[in-house]
Formats: C-alpha cells, sequence, structure tokens
C-alpha cells in the first residue's frame, strides 16, 4: 500500500507505539486523527505532531464505551473525508496472580483490549469499504503468542484479536479491506513504567520507533503480521509450539521474581 494521502485513524495515538505509528505515518504523507481519553495528553501529541505540515486532527474519547466509539469514527469520518486505514492501538494492562486481580480490573482490559477494537472495527467497516483499498492494523502483544505467567487475562486479550484479525482477513478477503496484524515485544513505553521486569526476566525493551517503523513496513507490503524480537523471539515462539513444557520450566524457575517485579504493572 501507498501511504502517502491515505486517511488514517490511530486509536491511543497520543503516546508510546501509537504516537510513534502516528510520526512514521505523518512522514510518509498520510492524514490522520488520533485518539485519546486524557485531553492533555492529546493536546501535547497534536502539538508535537503538527510539525509535519500533514493534516492531523484529534478525538477525545474512549473507545472502551459505545459513545466513545461513535464520537471517534463519526468525528475521523468526517474530518478525514473517508477512511482508508484504522489502527486499533489503544490497550491497557493489569499484571499480577489472576485471583489476586479485582474483577473490575480484569473486564477493564477485556474491554479496551478487544471488545474496542472488534466493535470499532465493525463501525468503521462501511467507511474502510468505500475507499477500495483499506486496511485494519491490529497491535496485538508477543504476550499473545507466548503467554507469560501473571498475565493471563492480558494474554487472553490479545490472543483474542490476534484470531479476531485472522478470520476478519479470510472474511474480507478479495473487498478490498486488508488486515494485518502486530506483535511487539517489550517496548519502552509509558504502559510499561511500572513493569519492573528487565532483560532477565523475558522483557527486554525496545524504542516505539523501532516497532512502528517495522508495523509501517509491513502496511506498505501489505503484510499478514508484524512480530518483533527477532531470531530469539521466533525461537522461543518454535519451541512453545514444539516443546511447551520446556517453555514451562524456564518460567517455573522466574516466577518469584517475575511475580515481585510486575506485580504493580498496572496502565488501565
Amino acid at each position: 500500500m501507498n501511504i502517502t494521502g491515505k486517511r488514517v485513524l490511530i486509536t491511543g495515538g497520543s503516546s508510546g507505539i501509537g504516537l510513534a505509528i502516528a510520526h512514521a505515518l505523518l512522514a510518509k504523507g498520510a492524514k490522520l486523527v488520533i485518539t485519546g481519553r486524557r485531553a492533555d495528553t492529546l493536546a501535547k501529541a497534536v502539538q508535537e505532531l503538527q510539525h509535519t505540515g500533514s493534516p492531523i486532527y484529534s478525538v477525545g474519547a474512549d473507545v472502551a464505551t459505545p459513545e466513545g466509539r461513535t464520537a471517534t469514527i463519526k468525528q475521523a469520518v468526517d474530518r478525514l473525508g473517508g477512511l482508508d486505514i484504522l489502527v486499533n492501538n489503544a490497550g491497557g494492562v493489569r499484571a499480577g496472580r489472576l485471583e489476586n486481580t479485582p474483577e473490575a480490573e480484569l473486564q477493564a482490559m477485556i474491554d479496551v483490549d478487544l471488545v474496542a477494537p472488534i466493535l470499532l472495527t465493525r463501525a468503521a467497516l462501511p467507511a474502510l469499504r468505500a475507499s477500495g483499498e483499506a486496511m485494519i492494523v491490529n497491535v496485538a502483544s508477543g504476550i499473545a503468542l507466548i503467554g507469560v505467567p501473571f498475565y493471563a487475562t492480558y494474554a487472553a486479550t490479545k490472543a483474542g484479536l490476534a484470531r479476531f484479525g485472522e478470520a476478519l482477513r479470510r472474511e474480507l478477503k478479495g473487498e478490498g479491506v486488508h488486515v494485518l496484524t502486530a506483535y511487539p515485544g517489550g517496548t519502552d513505553t509509558p504502559m510499561m513504567k511500572s513493569n519492573r521486569a528487565g532483560a532477565e526476566l523475558g522483557f527486554s525493551r525496545e524504542p516505539a520507533s523501532a516497532v512502528a517503523a517495522a508495523i509501517l513496513e509491513g502496511i506498505e507490503v501489505n503484510a499478514f503480521e508484524v512480530i518483533r524480537g527477532g531470531e530469539a523471539r521466533s525461537q522461543m515462539i518454535a519451541l512453545n509450539r514444539d516443546d511447551p513444557a520446556v517453555i514451562d520450566e524456564r518460567f517455573l524457575s522466574l516466577k518469584p521474581a517475575l511475580e515481585d517485579a510486575v506485580k504493580d504493572h498496572s496502565a488501565l
């Protein structure tokens, strides 16, 4: 896909990977609407992005709510005059043992990480179909490919989003709408600030700009998926498929330190 002139909506575009994707797309000549829940963070992001000279708009909305999704789609389509690319990036996380995590926080993850992108995509499909050459980009997580202790619900939502994207890609094949799924690994973003796990526990971090660059390349070549982590991640994914007991044992040895390091990881 040639990105120049494409009309793009990025949820959660005011910080982290979403903001980095916005920078990358604007540099290629796209026209953007970014969303976010926090007015101050959203305004700061728009100010940061405006120096490119390309059109950039914002919608203050919570896509985990019906009202937020309705406002997001309507304002994006009205301001851009249509829609070519939807980036489902907004997300939230709460780590910890399942039985110690409040039900409200579990539900919040499900609502923002899985329900919101499904329903937002459904609402955006008429505009995407009208484009003639459209794409949906779902930002999942490496945890969708390899389940990590103390992230059970987060893993469930991101794996669900990944399979949603795969099934929808096949559903829409030949109809002018492609679906790409991205699997970032540990990324240096505000969402990760309360996670104290380092590379020794499997949480190495790369810049959000590197993830965005890979997603941009995936969009340009109409890729099915973008998986970060290089050869080491590829080997771990293969091992998790072929001999998952080995991965179980590896995590068993890390569990005490990992639980302590992620117990305060919360970004809802």
